[in-house]
Formats: C-alpha cells, sequence, structure tokens
C-alpha cells in the first residue's frame, strides 16, 4: 500500500525517514496474525499502528477492541480481560463477556501494557500460547483466536530485571517490535503538525487560523516537546483560543512552551538519564575544583601571616578575586572577612577549619553548597536552583537524598 495513502487515511503526519521505516513494518505484518508490540515515548502516537495493523488484516470485519491497561484497577482487571461468572465475587450479580471473548475472530489492542498486574500477565502469556483463557470465578478453559497488539513507554528491559514484568510475556508480545520515533528526532514533521493542528481547531471553534512568524518556526522546531505530539497539539489548541492576534512570533510562542530556556533532558524522558547525571556532576566538580584552588591561595596567604612574612592584609581580598567562580555579592560558598594580621585575632582556627573544608569529600562539599543556599535564600528553591545552577528538579531529588 502507498504510504502516502495510509498516511492520509488515518490522519498521519510527516515524512521522518524513522516514521515511514515503522509504518512500512505494520504493512507488511498487518495479514499475518503475529503479535506486535509498539514501542515509544507517551504522546507519540502510538494507537495509530494496531488501527493500521487491523484495517489491513483479514480480521477487518470483525471487532477491534483497545483496553487502557493502566487505567483499570488492579483488583478489576482479570474481569474486563477475561469475564466472570455470577457470583464470584461482591457485586457479580451477572455472568460477564470480557474483552478477549467479545473480540473474538479480531483484534485487541493492549495499551500500555507494562502496567499489568503479574498475575494478569500469566493469564495474558496462556491466550498468546494456546488462545485458551478461564474466567474469574469458573473452572471451564475457554477458546479465542484473536490478534494481540500491545504498546508501552516503558523499559522493558528494566521493568524485566526488576521484576515488574514476566520476561517470556516479553518475547511473546514482541515478536515484532514497532518503534515510533519522539517528535524531536522529526525536526521536519514540527511544523507540518501545528498547520494541521491550527487549522483542524479554527475549524472547530470557528476562528481565523493561527500562523507563526518565521522567527516563531524556528522556536518551535527548536523546541524538545517532552509531551511529544500529545503537548504540539496542546500548545496549537492554547493559541487558538486565547490569542487575539491571530499572527504569533516568538516571544510570544515562547510562554506557551514550558521550560523552554531550560530544556532540560530529565524533563524530557521522564527520569534522568545517566548523560544527565554525568553533565550536572561534571558541573558540580568544577565549582569544587575553583573553590579548592581559591582554598589553597587563601590557606597559603594565611600561612604566611603567621610565619610572619610579609604579607599584608590587603593580600586577603585579591587572592578571592583572582580566577573566581564564585559571585561576589552573593559570597555563596567562601565568606572570609578583613581581620588584623597578627596572630591572636586571626587565629588557627581558620587555618584548621580550612584544612577540614578541602579533606571533605565531594558529597560533603556539594551538601554543604546546597545548605548554605537554601539557608540564604530562606528554603526558596527556585533561587537556590539559580544559583547553584542546576534545575529546580535536580534540586528537589538532591534535597530527598541527601534529606536535607
Amino acid at each position: 500500500m502507498d504510504l502516502q495513502a495510509l498516511k492520509q487515511r488515518f490522519g498521519i503526519i510527516g515524512n521522518a525517514p524513522q516514521l515511514n521505516r515503522s509504518l512500512e513494518k505494520a504493512v507488511r505484518v498487518a495479514p499475518t496474525d503475529i503479535s506486535v508490540l509498539v514501542t515509544g515515548e507517551s504522546g507519540v502516537g502510538k494507537e495509530s499502528i494496531p488501527k493500521i495493523i487491523h484495517s489491513l488484516s483479514h480480521r477487518k470485519h470483525a471487532k477491534y477492541i483497545a483496553v487502557n491497561c493502566g487505567a483499570i484497577p488492579e483488583g478489576t482487571i482479570d474481569s474486563e480481560l477475561f469475564g466472570h461468572e455470577k457470583g464470584s465475587f461482591t457485586g457479580a450479580t451477572a455472568t460477564r463477556q470480557g474483552y478477549f471473548e467479545a473480540a473474538d475472530g479480531g483484534t485487541i489492542f493492549l495499551d500500555e501494557v507494562g502496567e499489568l498486574p503479574l498475575t494478569t500477565q500469566v493469564r495474558l502469556l496462556r491466550v498468546l500460547e494456546n488462545g485458551e483463557f478461564i474466567k474469574v470465578g469458573s473452572s471451564k478453559v475457554q477458546k479465542t483466536d484473536i490478534r494481540v497488539v500491545a504498546a508501552t513507554n516503558l523499559n522493558m528491559s528494566e521493568a524485566i530485571k526488576k521484576g515488574k514484568f514476566r520476561e517470556d510475556l516479553f518475547y511473546r508480545l514482541s515478536t515484532i517490535d514497532i518503534n515510533i520515533p519522539p517528535l524531536r528526532e522529526r525536526k521536519d514533521d514540527i511544523h507540518l503538525l501545528f498547520r494541521k493542528f491550527a487549522v483542524d481547531f479554527a475549524q472547530k471553534y470557528q476562528m481565523p487560523t493561527i500562523r507563526l512568524t518565521t522567527d516563531a518556526v524556528q522556536v518551535l522546531n527548536g523546541y524538545v516537546f517532552p509531551g511529544n505530539i500529545r503537548q504540539l497539539r496542546n500548545i496549537a489548541e492554547q493559541l487558538s483560543v486565547v490569542e487575539e492576534n491571530r499572527t504569533i512570533d516568538a516571544s510570544k510562542l515562547k510562554e506557551y512552551l514550558p521550560h523552554y530556556n531550560s530544556q532540560l533532558p530529565s524533563v524530557i524522558s521522564g527520569q534522568t538519564s545517566e548523560f544527565d547525571y554525568k553533565s550536572e556532576r561534571e558541573m558540580m566538580y568544577n565549582v569544587i575544583l575553583e573553590l579548592r584552588k581559591e582554598i589553597d591561595e587563601v590557606k597559603q596567604v594565611t600561612l604566611n601571616l603567621l610565619s610572619g612574612a610579609e604579607t599584608t592584609q590587603s593580600n586577603l581580598p585579591r587572592v578571592l578575586e583572582t580566577n573566581s567562580s564564585v559571585n561576589k555579592e552573593q559570597n555563596a560558598y567562601i565568606e572570609i572577612q578583613e581581620k588584623p594580621t597578627n596572630e591572636a585575632d586571626f587565629g588557627y582556627e581558620e587555618v584548621i577549619e580550612q584544612e577540614q573544608e578541602q579533606q571533605l569529600t565531594l558529597q560533603d562539599q556539594e551538601i554543604k553548597m546546597i545548605k548554605r543556599s537554601l539557608q540564604k535564600f530562606q528554603g526558596k528553591r527556585k533561587l537556590a536552583a539559580k544559583e547553584l545552577g542546576i534545575s529546580e528538579r535536580t534540586l528537589y531529588r538532591k534535597i530527598k537524598q541527601y534529606d536535607l
């Protein structure tokens, strides 16, 4: 089947090579009864693939049932999927068909399959292996002829390692794995999608279609879209409803793009990657190394003073000014005040304290900096995070990690 005709039929916008490859795999696998697992981040449009597979299969005239596994309570999921007998539990006033029985001969789409409880996963594995299931409260084995297409936004390898998903079920489901790329990997498709949504909402709300200026298009294409197509659609709808001026420039568009200036990877994926930790730690290490350098310089000046070297009081401020990455007005990490240069007033205590500070581990330095910033801004995380050069989300995680 021609890809452009397929896209037009199912309302799919875009020409990214990864997207085309996924659609081609869906077309190739559709005539078979092979189980398919659709993977990809939340909001990328995974629900289109099972519809394509069903409509191009020999089951197209039978039922197609989509089930959101994550939206059904754990206590009733078995009943919903496989049915139950009358009196099998409180409230079961009549025998009920489950989705696997109702969709016999057709296709069932299990969205968010990674959320299924382990007991339900055992039942599902049996259906996939021999087409058999048992209703809740029954001992009678029933047969069903059904095609299963599943989808998830979870990292299934991690879920298997943590014991949250059965490995045998994963391999049974993912005979064919179709991955839908995130929107940030489809840069050329972003503006096409936005224009489609803008036209749709203009018709829906009977308003003129909103349009983006050239600089606004550049901003749109440069945004990472953690919520993918779903987020882009919401932004188009908000602009269509809220803005009187139907031409949107870059500054106005940025108001509708959360965290535009930070573009945090941890926000993108909903979890912090190893790369994010390395970047963050590298930044912290650089700050700490700079601080240690300054401490060494201060220590040297102090020892010169104590040993009677010809070092004047004016040396101290100059040391702090040299190669300092610390904000001089805030004095976030080191506070040194001018004092008389005689031994009695200066004291050995500060030298000892500086030596101890130098011997602190990197983690201790990190905790100390966080505490000082929180103290300085009276617990206001946003201001503290800004001063430390990290995101508020990262600061919150570290507060929990170090129990501050």
